[in-house]
């Protein structure tokens, strides 16, 4: 594998699973020493343990300032600087319009907008002139799904962040764009609060309405962050990058 990302230092929160992991194990296998944050000690263990080499687990929470202060230190006491950013954590969980609470709202919103937002503010000091920001979003962005109001509120938050920051940070080179994930089995799914069975019976009904009539994998993910992180993508900057087998596009 052509090392693309060869001597850079990266940063993926919600890097011990799923997409993160699935984009740790391609950054690190094209050259990067990577930095992963996770909630779960166990999780993290064996994501290092996956991934082999070159890559450091620190236990945070994203939506908590405090840990991404402590994350930020370890990075900056380590390699001191960062080339690459993946604001990857999220979280969801479905509620229909009528039983939404204020503490579902917070948790979406801790996580997904303000964990997002301050992943990224407080990484600039280490980030690079030319870095690149790759943030999560997702296809609820600009479409419509039954019981995810709050959490497609936030994506769409996410791919405005991508276009406003690309514009504060254009003195400094640094290229921000988002990617938005279509239908994407990852455990995840099971802390929605659906079963194994629900999550089978939710990708089925799904697959239909994707023209490539199959579901996405993380590490289809993975390689298209591994582009927006690289040289490769050096003239690409403010975009969203759908990756949904077509789901959203028509």
């Amino acid at each position: 594998m052509t090392e693309k990302l060869a001597g850079k230092v990266a940063l993926i929160t919600g890097g011990n699973s799923g997409i993160g992991l699935a984009t740790a194990q391609r950054f690190v296998e094209s050259g990067a020493y990577v930095f992963i944050t996770g909630r779960r000690q166990d999780s993290l263990d064996a994501a290092v343990e996956k991934i082999g080499k070159n890559v450091t687990a620190i236990r945070g929470d994203v939506s908590n300032l405090t840990d991404l202060d402590r994350v930020v230190a370890i990075v900056e006491q380590e390699q001191g600087r960062l080339d690459v950013l993946f604001a990857n954590a999220g979280s969801v969980e479905f509620a229909p319009l009528g039983s939404i609470t204020e503490k579902h709202f917070d948790k979406i919103f801790n996580t997904n907008v303000k964990g997002l937002l301050f992943t990224v503010q407080k990484a600039l000091p280490l980030l690079t002139e030319g870095a690149s920001i790759i943030l999560n979003a997702s296809i609820s962005s600009i479409k419509g799904a039954q019981a995810l109001s709050v959490y497609s509120a936030t994506k769409a938050a996410v791919r405005s962040f991508a276009r406003n920051w690309t514009l504060d940070l254009k003195e400094r080179k640094i290229r921000v764009n988002a990617i938005s994930p279509g239908i994407v089995p990852t455990p995840g799914y099971n802390l929605m609060g659906l079963s194994e069975e629900q999550v089978q019976k939710f990708v089925e009904s799904q697959t239909s309405k994707i023209p490539l009539e199959r579901v996405g994998t993380p590490d289809e993910i993975a390689k298209a962050v591994v582009f927006l992180a690289s040289d490769d993508s050096s003239f690409v900057n403010g975009i969203e990058l759908f990756i949904d087998g077509g789901m959203a596009q028509i």
